[in-house]
């Protein structure tokens, strides 16, 4: 069989066994789909007990990076999660005393939500737990492999979509 009649359509050689460029993509997209499921179930182990989960760690992160605090559609936008998603998120945290609803001084209709002194607090020792999952899921890289991931999770994650998903 010559490199033209490959019946993948590639101009590959016979007896080559790697998959065409369209099963390996479907290949590394299902190992990434695999890493983030392992990603999020260490991730979950170590904030166990801090007492949270990694959304509502996301979340309390999200607020610490705003300069005042932010409006529940604020957080929304940048969680790029639907308002609804965030009410509940916060509904968890406030129970528990890390965050708080507070009115918005120049228009009382709008809810803005701060930090407590327990989420700040909370925030120090999430530091820690998701240091211990960063080390737990790259301990079999180097520190250049761990280099390169992270130039290559940037291009991924900074790339603006054309298709707005």
């Amino acid at each position: 069989m010559s490199t033209s009649d490959h019946p993948s359509g590639t101009d590959r050689p016979s007896g080559d066994n790697r998959p065409s460029g369209t099963d390996a993509d479907g290949l590394l997209a299902e190992q990434l789909l695999r890493l983030t499921r392992r990603l999020h179930r260490i991730q979950k182990h170590h904030l166990e007990p801090v007492g949270i989960t990694p959304a509502q760690s996301r979340l309390l992160r999200t607020v610490a990076h705003f300069g005042e605090p932010p409006r529940m559609a604020d957080l929304a936008t940048r969680l790029e999660v639907v308002p609804r998603a965030v009410t509940s998120l916060v509904d968890g945290l406030e129970a528990v005393g890390r965050v708080r609803r507070v009115p918005d001084p120049s228009n009382r209709r709008v809810v803005r939500i701060e930090l407590t002194e327990e989420g700040r607090a909370t925030l120090w020792e999430l530091r820690s737990a998701r240091r211990a999952a960063a080390e737990d899921i790259l301990a079999p890289l180097t520190v250049d492999q761990r280099e390169v991931l992270g130039g290559l999770l940037s291009a991924l994650v900074d790339r603006v979509p054309e298709s707005g998903c």
